[in-house]
């Protein structure tokens, strides 16, 4: 059968070691039956364990394959549509709920990383960079926003301040969030995976889900086994394709391109970001970097509708390293890759239940690594009968793109050309 490697990427070349793990052959039961291996998956399959559950997870490919071993690594708090926005779409008990929870998900990833000792370089501390005075506002708005919830470890930084964090010219100012921060993203993966294992659940890779046989006991199927659980979660975000064809008809696959330069030596690395602060702009197609732990410089952004993989990532991604840093232009990219993200009409994850005992959560519109983890925990509480937290999420309003699945992505892309014309002209 296929064996589906990682991307050439720098997390793959820099991944911590670990033993491949078996082909679903055969049956197996099992309490809970988890699709996908990436953060969703296996932050459910934890929380689920911890409780008592027992817990199967079918990866199609290998662990943190998708979006979760590849993304820029950055642990940035709230969605990709703020506070704000869902104050004013949905009632004030359904909004403080989804208030409180924005800021859980770093704090899960560093209860992980502690309680299970994961080896995944994690920093504190990001910035948002603003590039004209109307971002600057908006990230003044933004801290009074995060206050009023509880989330104090934020600083204003103005036009001299945020020079003494990142070497770029381009900014005006931004907002430095101490509880933000970064992390190896695929070693974040496979250290929870192996917490996953620890506990006694159990890890199929290169097992994809082929068919979900609904029911009082549902059964999920591979090419070469199956598993008969009490519930399904199910996790699979941009990478799920159409195996739950009412999810897909909601969500789009859109790809975002990163390359890393070849290590830079400690003096240009320190000078370029002397705190080992992440950063990303407040452009609507924003860039974002950071260091890794061997001082190369990891530069991500653009966005690719419908997932298709660019013919050259460096040429899309390399003009915007020299635009924030021209000091770079003689420094090697040693790699660039491509992944997807799960982009929702709303911008606003999707979380629900399909019949007594499929539940899911996508649709992270870029903004997964935090929320993730918050997803897996509050699915966890609704298969314990817990479900208040759950149903916040669930009451979303959510629609199908314009067109259906043969147009989406062309709207998608006008709307997209219409905010990066925002974005170059300052409005």
């Amino acid at each position: 059968m296929a064996n589906t490697p990682y991307p050439q990427s720098y997390y793959a070349a820099s991944a911590n070691a670990v033993t491949p793990r078996p082909v679903l052959q055969g049956e197996v039961e099992t309490d809970v039956c988890v699709i996908g291996a990436g953060y969703t998956g296996l932050s459910s399959a934890l929380f689920l364990l911890e409780h008592g559950f027992r817990v199967t997870v079918l990866e199609a490919a290998k662990v943190g394959f998708g979006a979760s071993g590849r993304n820029g690594g950055q642990i940035v708090n709230s969605y990709s549509r703020d506070i704000d926005v869902i104050e004013r779409s949905v009632g004030p008990k359904q909004a403080q709920l989804l208030g409180q929870m924005a800021f859980e998900g770093g704090k899960i990833i560093r209860e992980r990383v502690a309680k299970y000792q994961i080896q995944c370089d994690l920093k504190d501390g990001g910035v948002f960079a603003a590039l004209n005075s109307k971002h600057m506002a908006h990230l003044e708005s933004q801290k009074r926003l995060w206050e009023r919830y509880g989330h104090t470890q934020l600083e204003l930084l103005d036009e001299r301040r945020i020079r003494e964090v990142v070497a770029c010219e381009n900014y005006v100012g931004g907002l430095l969030d101490m509880s933000g921060g970064h992390i190896h993203p695929l070693n974040l993966a496979l250290g929870e995976a192996a917490a996953v294992e620890s506990l006694g659940g159990t890890i199929y890779e290169q097992s994809a889900a082929v068919r979900i046989e609904r029911g009082a006991s549902p059964v999920v199927h591979t090419a070469e086994g199956k598993v008969r659980a009490k519930f399904i979660i199910v996790a699979g975000n941009a990478y799920l394709g159409n195996l739950v064809p009412e999810l897909a008809a909601k969500s789009m696959p859109c790809g975002t391109q990163v390359i890393t330069t070849a290590p830079l030596g400690d003096d240009l690395a320190n000078s370029l970001l002397p705190q080992d602060y992440c950063v990303e702009d407040c452009n609507y197609l924003l860039d974002y970097y950071r260091l890794t732990s061997d001082k190369r410089l990891i530069f991500g952004g653009g966005v690719v509708y419908g997932a298709r993989d660019p013919a050259n990532i460096e040429a899309i991604i390399h003009p915007k390293m020299l635009k924030a840093f021209p000091q770079l232009k003689d420094v090697k990219i040693d790699y660039a890759w491509t992944g997807n993200f799960l982009l929702t009409l709303s911008r606003l994850p999707q979380v629900g239940r399909l019949g007594d005992n499929i539940y899911y959560s996508q649709g992270c519109s870029g903004h997964g690594v935090t929320y993730t983890h918050l997803a897996g925990k509050v699915l966890a509480e609704a298969l314990r009968g817990q479900a208040e937290r759950f149903d916040a999420f669930a009451d979303l309003p959510h629609y199908p793109f314009p067109g259906g699945q043969l147009l989406r992505t062309p709207f998608a892309a006008m709307g997209a050309w219409y905010y990066g014309l925002r974005d170059k002209l300052g409005f």
